[in-house]
């Protein structure tokens, strides 16, 4: 069908239109091995997404952002020690607002930009001045064959990037050192565990930075967000802004005054003694892991939803130290509870509303209840965040217990 110089195709895919475009956009929620993608290359049609399409019409420098977990969290950290600076600064891709939004300007001073592995796999040219690469951990093996494939849908982000550009890693991921071996641009460190000789680590209480024989301390008290994850979130963000000249000042007064992302790890409220926690952002296994080690024992974990493949039995060691009660929902509980066999005691709930009674009538005072799924939301609903406030509604509803 044609309109005004357009054809639409609906109701499936006819090859037709795949041989004869000269570029196809894909939206990273479609896989590339699908038959008629598969067909376009054939033809040696290129396939570019939205982020390639976009950056090539950008003059901004690109401050990149990937990794398994704490992508949107180091993004939207960077964010604030720009603004803070008084800089332009655009903030979006993965997070939330495409980059071809920020085409429509060329005021900005800076592109900040998360990136999924499935944006990654669609760029070309893209060549951002300074890439991050956070962790790396099992993710999306609904989609990807092998971890291996997955990881090189990350190694993407270093495809064009030369000496002229800047790589932020963390030196205490061995898979993140490994698949960015071979760059060859500036590299900088951060570690959340040691100090680092040029770069940002930690000593103690306090975060050091020093490059180029200077250095800065900044005290981890000081800082609304909690959590090993959040500390090295902090550290990425910090180095491109300090690298760029921001004032260290500056840059540590905008992370302490940053509360943290919806639906990670957000203290709910506080009832009968039991604190209850949405972390609904937390849809893998590596996610649930560092949600998992910043609180005590005795937890009430609510998890479960749409499989994407990864395993659930490295969740073991740290379900077996801190978590009392385990409760499953959606498609994956009964994989989950298989491999999770003989951690804590286990039950299955329905939905999510018969999830938070049980968590109540199971969660002793003192207690803590996360939702940390370690699964996506689609089983069950449109996305995590719909997930993540119909556990907040859920919680607030919650009655007293009456005293036995």
């Amino acid at each position: 069908m044609l309109r005004k110089g357009k054809r639409f195709d609906l109701g499936g895919h006819s090859l037709e239109c795949f041989e004869q475009a000269d570029l196809i956009a894909v939206s990273p929620g479609v896989p590339l091995d699908i038959a008629p993608l598969k067909h376009a290359t054939q033809n040696g049609i290129p396939l570019l997404g939205e982020i390639e399409l976009a950056a090539r019409e950008c003059a901004a420098p690109i401050v990149a952002v990937t990794g398994t977990n704490g992508k949107s969290t180091t993004t939207s950290l960077l964010g604030e020690i720009f603004q803070h600076w008084g800089k332009q600064v655009f903030v979006g891709g993965n997070l939330g607002t495409p980059l071809v939004n920020a085409c429509a300007t060329q005021d900005w001073d800076y592109l900040v930009v998360e990136l999924s592995s499935f944006q990654l796999e669609t760029v070309d040219q893209f060549c951002p001045q300074y890439g991050l690469l956070l962790n790396l951990s099992e993710d999306h093996l609904d989609r990807y064959p092998d971890l291996d494939s997955y990881y090189a849908a990350k190694q993407q982000l270093f495809r064009n990037m030369g000496s002229e550009q800047t790589v932020v890693l963390n030196a205490d991921d061995q898979q993140v050192l490994q698949l960015a071996s071979d760059v060859m641009s500036r590299r900088v460190l951060f570690s959340g565990s040691s100090l680092i000789n040029e770069g940002m680590g930690r000593d103690g209480g306090e975060l050091v930075w020093r490059w180029q024989g200077e250095e800065a301390r900044f005290k981890l008290s000081e800082l609304q967000i909690k959590g090993a994850h959040n500390i090295e979130n902090v550290m990425a963000a910090m180095i491109p802004a300090l690298l760029e000249g921001c004032p260290a000042a500056i840059a540590w007064q905008a992370v302490c005054a940053f509360r943290g992302l919806e639906h990670r790890m957000n203290l709910v409220r506080e009832l009968d003694g039991v604190s209850w926690y949405n972390d609904s952002k937390g849809t893998n296994v590596g996610s649930v892991l560092k949600s998992l080690s910043g609180l005590d024992a005795p937890v009430t974990l609510i998890a479960g939803g749409k499989d994407k493949g990864g395993d659930y039995s490295l969740l073991r060691p740290l379900l077996e130290e801190r978590v009392s009660d385990l409760i499953l929902i959606g498609e994956a509980a009964s994989k989950m509870a298989r491999e999770l066999a003989g951690t804590a005691q286990i039950h299955h709930a329905a939905d999510l509303a018969d999830a938070v009674l049980l968590a109540q009538q199971v969660t002793q005072k003192s207690g803590t209840v996360l939702l940390s799924p370690a699964c996506s939301s689609f089983d069950m609903f449109e996305n995590f965040a719909r997930r993540g406030d119909e556990f907040c509604r859920l919680v607030m509803q919650l009655g007293q217990r009456e005293s036995a």
